[in-house]
């Protein structure tokens, strides 16, 4: 199956945990990060990889700072529900109960996460509804 243009591959989101973690780096820090003996061919991997990333809009360069420094403009919980939704189209026509179902019962949750989730679902309950 092709990919689409927003999809991100596992590189990319390698780089952009980096960012989640650390804030704005310059691309030698983020090679560094990644690739801790890394050569020139790394800097460039990292370099191709951070301009498809703002290609896409998934960081956003400062070219007012030398060198240039690189920062996340998707946060890591907007990606998870972007990419669990792409998921639950593919998968399930859509629709998100049979996919977070599945993870909850292939997972082994911690009584706090049990806990995290139920509050959640008693949160999402007290909301009013939206007018469809």
């Amino acid at each position: 199956m092709a990919r689409t243009p927003q999809d991100i591959t596992d590189a990319e989101l390698a780089v952009l945990q980096v960012l989640w973690d650390r804030g704005r780096e310059t691309i030698r820090e983020l090679t560094n990060s990644l690739y801790p003996s890394g050569t020139g061919v790394h800097y460039a991997t990292v370099q191709k990889l951070l301009e498809r990333l703002e290609a896409k809009k998934f960081v956003k360069r400062d070219r007012g700072a030398w060198p240039h420094q690189f920062e996340p403009l998707i946060g890591r919980d907007d990606l998870i529900t972007r990419r669990l939704q792409l998921t639950a189209d593919k998968l399930c026509d859509g629709a998100l109960a049979p996919l977070l179902t599945s993870l909850v019962k292939a997972t082994q949750l911690s009584s706090e996460e049990r806990q995290s989730l139920r509050a959640l679902l008693d949160e999402l309950d007290r909301e009013p509804k939206q007018p469809s």
